[in-house]
């Protein structure tokens, strides 16, 4: 393999390692922030979220770990834009029957969210765009 090349798939690698552990990042704070993996917020639809959030957070990762980055990249990008806006909406408007965090804006667990999905969602968006849409396994 030219050294290029060797080059090329090892940034390519380590790129994936850091989108998965930044989406298993996103995974630990929002299991932290709703009391544990067994714990569901109220209302039910934000715990019913929180989950689905946690599960699609793993299941990005191992994809972007077995290279199989397109979706992968894809999912990623999901994983910080979902509790990005659920952030804005639970902190400006508020969320039906969810006021709890209307205004709470610098909560530093929030806070520490909003720099992980920040990173991902910068990190996945453009790898996203550059993934092949068929075949190979690019960043």
């Amino acid at each position: 393999m030219p050294h290029h090349a060797a080059r090329t798939s090892e940034a390519a690698r380590a790129t994936r390692w850091a989108g998965a552990l930044l989406c298993l990042a996103v995974a630990v704070i929002h299991v932290v922030d709703q009391g544990g993996i067994t714990a569901t917020r109220d209302p039910r639809y934000v715990g019913v979220a929180y989950h689905v959030l946690e599960i699609a957070a793993v299941v990005a990762a191992v994809l972007l770990l077995v290279g199989l980055v397109r979706p992968g990249w894809l999912l990623a990008a999901g994983v910080a834009v979902g509790p990005l806006l659920g952030y804005v909406l639970s902190r400006g408007p508020g969320l039906p029957d969810y006021r709890d965090d209307i205004g709470n804006w610098t909560e530093p667990l929030g806070l520490a969210a909003l720099a992980v999905e920040g990173a991902l969602l910068l990190l996945s968006v453009p790898l996203f765009l550059r993934s092949p849409r068929r075949g190979g396994h690019r960043g």
